[in-house]
């Protein structure tokens, strides 16, 4: 518990002295964004608001978030334990992002191990210009250690975020590095179009669900591709609730890397941009309504715009038999600079600059 901190209010705040259903969270917020943080769990982005229009572009989970200290897993199943602890938001993915696969004989669940444990944390820096929080945790089957800070500016819209991924350890490291961001409503509806700078769309190539309608492994330019019956469709319009679709596909070759989700009603926006050399695809998860049986029993209606280093969902083995993988030597790191943004206006994005600017026209 920190007693001292200053408790402004005005400007650029910060503080790491919120607890939210047991686990210690952090708040960062300016005149134009709200963050909350969950450091005990993942140091997860569970709250992305955007003041002025009272916003929250984050999906919540039906279930909402749960302290694991207070919940018993009924088993130990390697989908179901992350499953049992996911509120929706934004989690940062590694080592082995997607379904569970092996890594070195160390059995990895879903999404890797980092998200499901408490992170540290220090505030480094507390002005009304500028607040910034950074966040650390290392994981425990696999040798790496991963920091991230997260800074707000006064009068900017733009969350930025540092992070560096290492391997610790005495030889050559594979991981799946991702960003697990969840949009959903009130602000995701079919008032809502997606806009990125091209790239080649690539659906799932197995049923994995009976909801699934696109084509399986299809290639095709953003955003046109085929359903399972070859009716053309278009994924940057985003269906309604009653369509019941469950589908996931990926966006590849991008020649750059951003994306802009605008609910043209409501009149706002959220953008994020990435570097590409680190997060080479972009994952699309469309659970329009379809997401019947376990886990969401037909209750989600969310999407997932992720940047991710590797493909598929599938997990680590599978970015290693694809040539996918991240690969660190002993003591290597890689950084990214995301910048996540919230903008307002109905008009088409062509463009979120690398300063988190949005581009229209």
């Amino acid at each position: 518990m920190t007693h001292y901190q200053l408790e402004r209010n005005y400007g650029c705040r910060v503080s790491d002295a919120w607890t939210f259903r047991g686990l210690r969270a952090a708040v960062l917020e300016n005149e134009l964004l709200r963050i909350v943080i969950l450091l005990d769990k993942g140091a997860d982005v569970y709250q992305f608001v955007h003041k002025p229009t009272d916003v929250d572009f984050m999906w919540r989970d039906p279930h909402g978030v749960r302290d694991p200290r207070t919940f018993v897993p009924t088993t130990g199943n390697n989908v179901g334990v992350w499953m049992d602890f996911y509120e929706g938001g934004w989690q940062t993915v590694f080592p082995g992002g997607g379904f569970p696969s092996d890594y070195e004989g160390a059995d990895m669940g879903l999404h890797g191990e980092a998200n499901l444990v408490p992170w540290d944390a220090a505030i480094v820096e507390d002005t009304p210009e500028k607040v910034s929080i950074k966040c650390w945790v290392r994981t425990a089957r696999t040798p790496y250690f991963f920091e991230k800070t997260l800074t707000l500016t006064s009068g900017s819209a733009v969350l930025e975020v540092e992070q560096t991924l290492t391997n610790e350890g005495g030889e050559v490291g594979r991981c799946v590095w991702g960003e697990h961001i969840a949009l959903g409503p009130p602000f995701l509806s079919p008032d809502c179009v997606i806009d990125l700078p091209g790239g080649t769309l690539i659906n799932h190539d197995e049923n994995v669900h009976p909801n699934q309608t696109l084509k399986l492994d299809a290639h095709t330019p953003w955003p046109m591709t085929e359903d399972q019956q070859g009716n053309p469709i278009d994924l940057s319009s985003i269906p309604p609730r009653e369509s019941r679709k469950y589908d996931m596909s990926y966006i590849a070759e991008m020649p750059e890397g951003w994306y802009a989700i605008t609910n043209q009603k409501m009149g706002v926006g959220f953008g994020v941009r990435w570097p590409t050399d680190v997060y080479k695809f972009l994952w699309f998860w469309q659970s329009y309504g379809g997401g019947t049986g376990y886990p969401f029993w037909g209750r989600n209606y969310n999407i997932g715009l992720e940047p991710f280093s590797s493909l598929t969902n599938q997990g680590i083995a599978d970015a290693t038999a694809n040539g996918t993988v991240m690969t660190l030597q002993p003591g290597e790191k890689v950084s990214s600079s995301l910048k996540v943004v919230a903008y307002t206006g109905s008009e088409r994005v062509t463009r979120i600059g690398e300063d988190g600017s949005v581009v229209r026209g």
